[in-house]
């Protein structure tokens, strides 16, 4: 832009000078060939002074044209500049969208990341939420479970005190069926006894039945001895 501006300048300032150059240049012919306005001597001043002004045009026209030149110069390295400055920026500018283009893409990825993240946390406080739910009920089953062992301690303990009683009962019972046995034993022999004795009174009875010539006073008292045995062993089987 910097460069297109000069060349335009440049162009127009030389456009002017040579407009006016040409038109100096009419001026001194047309003085020059008319004679009648004006005198020969007076001519040559003025083409004298129109020369004049025509080098110092030049020489201003030449300095104008070296301090364009420079300064197209300077704007052609100041546009050169611009372009390396502008390359610059533009490699800047590439390398900063590269950048921005992959923090978009992190940006999408932690967004991502950042939603299962939550979902995990969801997740989790709906496990904790369930893990709270089952301690307690394990507490209360817990609970459940001690007071179900007390009661089957202390049952076991009655079990053991009943064992215990029954265990001394035995012995007691033990104790008593031996002193049954020992008296059913005496009593046996006592049966075996009053069988003898009874065996022996039929005897006895038997005989004094066929003795006909004994006298009654003797026949009263061994009449009374089978009476009293068979009396003796019926006790006696009433006690066994």
């Amino acid at each position: 832009m910097a460069s297109k501006n000069s060349n335009t300048v440049q162009k127009v300032v030389m456009g002017l000078l040579a407009l006016w150059s040409i038109i100096s240049i009419i001026v001194i012919v047309v003085w020059s060939t008319s004679p009648d306005m004006k005198g020969s001597a007076k001519c040559r001043a003025e083409l004298r002074e129109a020369t004049e002004k025509l080098e110092g045009a030049k020489v201003v026209f030449d300095k104008d044209r070296r301090a364009l030149e420079e300064k197209a110069v300077e704007a052609w390295k100041e546009q050169d500049r611009l372009k390396a400055d502008i390359l610059l920026l533009l490699g800047r500018l590439n390398a900063t969208n590269v950048t921005l283009d992959e923090c978009r893409l992190k940006n999408v990825v932690l967004v991502e990341n950042v939603t299962a993240l939550q979902d995990d946390v969801r997740l989790l406080q709906q496990r904790e939420a369930n893990l709270t739910e089952q301690l307690g009920l394990q507490k209360e089953h817990i609970e459940a479970l001690q007071q179900n062992l007390t009661q089957a301690f202390h049952q076991t303990e009655s079990c053991f005190s009943l064992k215990t009683a029954a265990e001394s009962q035995m012995s007691a019972a033990q104790s008593q069926t031996k002193s049954c046995e020992s008296k059913q034993q005496y009593l046996e022999k006592q049966l075996q006894k009053c069988k003898a004795s009874e065996s022996e009174a039929r005897k006895v009875n038997q005989a004094g039945s066929t003795a006909s010539s004994s006298p009654n006073s003797a026949a009263a008292p061994l009449a009374g001895i089978p009476a009293l045995t068979l009396l003796l062993c019926a006790a006696l089987h009433l006690i066994t």
